[in-house]
């Protein structure tokens, strides 16, 4: 639901009643994760999407049906082979979706969509399955531990979703989660889906050339906040790279050392000068951060990494180091490598291989398989 957050807190402002089908579990290959959510109001608009058109208009009904009933409703979607017009998943895989009509639990999820709207971090807590009447209850949970609104299950229950709400909001991650009714690991399970809105991840990209301005577009595509930082104030200026969030003139390891990241952040280095590399290579192979990789030709990485033993990095910390950098394309283009280098980002994100899918076995959505909720 918090991924058309903005259109719904407008419908929130508005005072329109409508209700919401969120994706709370994937099995198999499907086309969006689970989080995803399409809304109807009761004028009949519709925004966002579960499936990317295969079930759509099976679930828009739901959400009618939802907002005559007043009630949640818990349906399941899979492939059907038997009817090609059959509502189904033509990708083979099956989703559960759960439809609430947001007039039962408006003022949470109108705070939860007026924050994520703001860009703020949240968690949202949702009875995906439970006891009667908790099915579709929701508690919102922010960064600082303070809650509103709750699970019906009383203060125990809404204790531990808090507490598993926050370890997901840690890594910005939606995920099932299951819980006793009373708070517990045990007695009667509650399922729960936790929804994240976090802000963007950041892109550092260390090196004002032409293929970081390949790289600051293919970045802002993918959902980053892009930074270019360059010592040489020749070279970094907002009007050669405009579509950047920042642009920062600074020494790019004293830059690193003053910047917040976090699991989500990643690190392109396109320097290529050992000046630059070593330091900032030595400080960003020790951070938490997701992704570091760094430009040049293989004598090129075969002469850093001897100056980042000598440095005092571990074999462990230097196994995090992508170099060079990308996958292989066989890009020339500075776009070309844009593209490369965010494949492998891609790949390493989500478990990707990085092999061509054409005439493989492999899955080709990476993500864990969800057990099966209780939908009707």
């Amino acid at each position: 639901m918090l991924d058309i957050a903005g259109e719904l807190h407008q419908w929130c402002a508005e005072g329109r009643d409508f209700a919401v089908a969120t994706v709370v579990a994937v099995r198999g290959s499907a086309p969006r994760p689970p989080g995803a959510a399409l809304a109807v109001d009761v004028g009949g608009t519709a925004v966002g999407s579960v499936s990317g058109g295969c079930v759509e208009g099976a679930v828009y009904e739901l959400c009618r049906e939802a907002l005559r009933t007043g009630e949640p409703l818990l349906e399941r979607f899979g492939y059907s082979d038997e009817d090609a017009f059959a509502v189904g998943l033509m990708c083979g895989g099956e989703i559960d979706v759960l439809v609430t009509p947001v007039r039962r639990h408006r003022p949470v999820l109108a705070s939860a969509l007026a924050t994520a709207a703001r860009g703020e971090a949240l968690a949202l807590a949702r009875v995906v399955t439970g006891p009667p009447g908790t099915p579709g209850r929701a508690l919102l949970v922010r960064p600082d531990g303070t809650v509103e609104g709750g699970l019906g299950g009383g203060p125990a229950l809404d204790a531990t979703a808090a507490r598993e709400a926050l370890a997901l909001l840690d890594t910005g991650r939606t995920a099932p989660v299951d819980v006793g009714a009373d708070g517990s690991r045990c007695g009667e399970p509650v399922r729960l889906l936790v929804e994240c809105s976090v802000p963007p991840p950041r892109m550092l990209v260390f090196g004002a050339i032409d293929f970081a301005a390949a790289l600051v577009r293919a970045g802002k595509f993918l959902g980053y906040h892009v930074t270019v930082c360059d010592a040489r104030p020749v070279f970094a200026t907002a009007k050669r790279f405009p579509e950047a969030d920042e642009v920062v003139v600074d020494w790019p390891h004293r830059y690193l050392d003053g910047v917040a990241v976090d699991a989500r952040t990643v690190v392109c280095v396109l320097t290529h000068d050992a000046k630059f590399d070593v330091p900032l290579l030595e400080r960003a192979l020790r951070l938490p951060v997701a992704y570091v990789g760094a430009m040049g030709s293989r004598r090129t990485h075969e002469a850093r990494l001897g100056r980042l033993r000598e440095a005092g990095l571990s074999e462990r910390e230097l196994g995090r180091l992508r170099s060079p950098i990308g996958l292989d394309l066989g890009a020339r283009t500075p776009e070309e490598t844009a593209l490369s280098i965010a494949a492998e980002i891609i790949a390493l994100r989500r478990g990707g291989s990085g092999i061509p899918l054409a005439g493989g076995s492999v899955p080709i959505h990476h993500e864990g398989v969800v057990e099966p909720v209780g939908a009707r």
